[in-house]
């Protein structure tokens, strides 16, 4: 799911659960072969969803399939310049742009967000630039290139080698359609929206060699749910879908897009057909993740391990060990959390979301020193919201403003980077601008979204930003619909308590905040300490 799209802190800790999207896809067995979520393995829990009952279940006799791109090892270790600065140079960037933001530059700061873009991926090969070692390491690609294939390996040394393979053989469209891909995907993992415009030309270009193509109208799915454009996300995947109904990227961007504009019910009827259609790990995370919307975390639970279990590959179980780590983190087990994302770390060491679950689940646990720790080590590979956010309450609750107000401001930095990029932020900035900005640009965000799409999150958004500008009884209602559809979030119970505290709703209040309390007890440093504060207020009254 968006994106992502890897999950970002939404707020006083709150965060999107929704999955990123999905790097690592294994190469599917065909549906014959394949246990769909609905058919739980032996010694796993077997209550099938409801809307799945009755469905049909006959199955082609083996999803369309195409020619493979060697794997990202295969390749020479001789291939061009890395696809992005080191990590130290991109954050340093970054605290240079957000330093010339804090001292006015205000009326230049588009333009400096281009030139950040630079620095941010700076040593990338461009699409129709030299990287002549790029193009001697290659070995022979096929023409039909396979998405699933580039995105299990390594995506820097995919990238590299598409490049020079376009080079080679610049009517190949199918490899176009992969490039435009992999730097979608790369974009949400390294922090730079600047890839987007990269993926956009490369996705143009195969479109124009092999008009209505499906492995590019489902790159432009991906691509438009990167940059929050859900709308056209859901148009691009039924376009693909109508070429290609087995389509695994196009049917998981139709769940994202679905599950991001709110409408919970299609999307439900959507990852039962992709379910069907397409069983493998990347459709059972999203199968999970509409489960959880629904309240359903035990079938969610249920999904995720049957995943794990069919994960054939290092980042596969990163991936889906990560997404269980980060459910079971939200029922504040933080122990079973802990060993789930050990289990990522141990599959790749080097994946962020696991790192960022685990320093999150530290800070839970009463381990602040070591989730500062992570968390740093995060931040300086990959900027985002979540964790800068995350790391400036954790600097916060120890008494350390000064650090603190630095990572809010390299959340603002970031904001523009990706503005400059074409990517919607409305929601990033509501959620971080409500707790630790300007309130008044928080609710205008906040009200921007909620025009775009009407998801439990963006109801959350805007309460909060509501409440925080002293428009409680407004809130009220947005509250309440963050919570109706039986998604269970601490943050979510947390906001509605401390907004039935402030209209007088002091029995719901109470409820409200313990509840979030007994869900999740360490769910934000901040928003758990200030959950318990009003909880003693209230007990005070009585």
């Amino acid at each position: 799911m968006s994106p992502r799209t890897n999950a970002s802190t939404r707020g006083s800790g709150q965060e999107a659960t929704r999955p990123a999207e999905t790097r690592a896809s294994s190469k599917v067995p065909a549906a014959s072969k394949m246990p769909t979520a609905t058919e739980a393995p032996a010694g796993t829990e077997a209550t099938p969803p409801a809307e799945a009952a009755g469905t049909e279940t006959a199955q082609p006799t083996q999803a369309p399939t195409s020619a493979k791109l060697p794997a990202a090892s295969e390749a020479p270790a001789a291939a061009a310049a890395p696809s992005a600065a080191p990590a130290p140079e991109r954050l340093g960037a970054l605290r240079r742009f957000a330093a010339a933001a804090r001292r006015g530059r205000g009326a230049h700061l588009t333009s400096c967000a281009v030139l950040l873009a630079v620095a941010m991926t700076a040593g990338a090969v461009a699409v129709g630039g030299d990287g002549q070692d790029a193009a001697r390491a290659l070995p022979g690609v096929s023409r039909a290139v396979d998405a699933e294939v580039l995105l299990r390996g390594d995506l820097d040394t995919a990238i590299r080698s598409l490049q020079a393979h376009v080079r080679q053989q610049p009517r190949d469209f199918g490899a176009w359609a992969t490039l435009g891909l992999a730097q979608v995907e790369r974009a949400r993992t390294d922090g730079a929206p600047s890839r987007y415009a990269r993926a956009e030309r490369a996705l143009a270009r195969s479109l124009a060699l092999r008009p209505g193509n499906d492995r590019a109208l489902a790159g432009q799915a991906a691509l438009a749910a990167a940059r929050h454009d859900f709308t056209a996300a859901l148009d691009h995947a039924d376009r693909a879908l109508e070429r290609n109904p087995y389509g695994e990227r196009a049917l998981c961007s139709r769940i994202d897009a679905l599950v991001e504009l709110g409408r919970y019910e299609e999307a439900a009827r959507a990852a039962t057909v992709a379910d069907r259609r397409r069983p493998g790990v990347p459709v059972f995370t999203r199968y999970a993740y509409v489960r959880e919307l629904r309240g359903d975390v035990r079938t969610a639970r249920r999904v995720l391990h049957q995943a794990l279990a069919g994960a054939s590959g290092p980042a596969d179980v990163a991936y889906v060990a990560t997404a269980l780590g980060n459910l079971e983190r939200g029922r504040g087990r933080y122990g079973v959390a802990l060993r789930h994302y050990a289990r990522a770390l141990a599959a790749d060491d080097a994946h962020l979301p696991a790192l960022e679950g685990r320093a999150r689940a530290q800070a839970a646990a009463g381990d602040r020193a070591g989730a500062i720790t992570t968390l740093e080590q995060v931040v300086a590979r990959s900027p985002l919201p979540g964790p800068l956010v995350a790391l400036g309450e954790l600097y916060e609750d120890r008494g350390d403003r000064a650090k603190a107000r630095e990572q809010y401001a390299l959340v603002d930095a970031w904001t523009a980077l990706a503005r400059a990029g074409g990517v919607d932020v409305d929601l990033d900035t509501a959620l971080a601008a409500a707790d630790h900005g300007d309130t008044a640009e928080a609710l205008r965000a906040a009200r921007a979204e909620w025009d775009r799409r009407r998801t439990v999150h963006t109801a959350d958004a805007l309460a909060w930003a509501l409440h925080r500008e002293g428009r409680s009884a407004e809130a009220l209602p947005y509250a309440r619909r963050a919570t109706a559809t039986g998604y269970r979030d601490a943050a979510f119970l947390h906001h509605r308590g401390m907004i039935e505290k402030a209209t007088g709703h002091l029995r719901a209040a109470r409820a409200s905040l313990t509840a979030a309390l007994e869900l999740n007890p360490g769910f934000s440093p901040l928003g758990a300490r200030a959950a318990r504060a009003a909880l003693k207020d209230l007990e005070a009254a009585r």
